[in-house]
């Protein structure tokens, strides 16, 4: 049996994206996908005393160009230190911002990279070691890629030998689960619900916010307020 994840690079992701990288043998950063505006994929929210913000790294986009992900670039050179001096006025009085600091100083004040696949690999690695998650992790870009959909993903499978495919509840609406039957593949798809609620900073709780106010927040305790551990 192994269990395949395959799915787009988002910018800090909240705790969901690394619960499902956990429950998988092997996970796929999907990054020869088109860049979608507006989206998780250069962007994600943390909380402040202000109510919930916005952390978006600026990057180029053409028009209405067919542009991968992997294929974006930043188009603002100091993105990391505007981001990291939000991060720092908003969680310096979180109970373990201090013990993760210079991880995360470091991954935003010494960037160098251009492309934001390459950032969010950086962060969800980063991330992944905090949380002691050591699933096989690989670029989609180590494969021919066939032109449908649905059926790139299924032959990833095949090529990796995946036995059991997994994906969020949105990916329902477009996924021809036939073409996985067919190879024997079982589809399953992340049930988000039931979360814990932990320690947080600034008001009212919410789910739906970056990893890094769990972290900050509950530190080597983080595991169990998630579900795959």
């Amino acid at each position: 049996m192994k269990k395949i994840i395959i799915t787009q690079s988002n910018y800090i992701p909240w705790k969901g994206y690394f619960d499902s990288i956990n429950m998988a043998d092997e996970f796929v950063l999907y990054d020869d996908m088109q860049y979608t505006r507006r989206d998780w994929r250069n962007r994600n929210q943390i909380k402040t005393k202000d109510g919930l913000k916005w952390l978006s790294i600026p990057v180029e986009v053409k028009g209405k160009y067919f542009q991968k992900i992997n294929e974006t670039k930043v188009s603002e050179p100091d993105w990391g230190e505007k981001h990291w001096n939000t991060i720092l006025h908003n969680y310096s009085k979180a109970k373990y911002f201090n013990e993760y600091r210079k991880i995360f100083e470091e991954l935003y004040l010494n960037s160098k990279e251009e492309f934001l696949s390459k950032i969010n690999y950086n962060f969800i690695k980063a991330i992944c070691d905090i949380l002691d998650i050591r699933t096989e992790m690989k670029w989609s870009s180590e494969f021919n890629l066939l032109e449908e959909k649905t059926e790139r993903l299924v032959d990833i499978c095949k090529k990796e030998g995946a036995t059991d495919y997994y994906s969020g509840p949105a990916a329902k609406a477009y996924m021809n689960e036939e073409l996985f039957e067919k190879e024997n593949i079982k589809v399953h798809y992340f049930d988000y619900s039931g979360y814990p609620e932990y320690t947080q900073l600034h008001g009212e709780f919410t789910h739906a916010v970056s990893i890094l106010d769990l972290i900050f927040n509950e530190g080597p305790d983080s595991k169990k307020f998630m579900k795959s551990f």
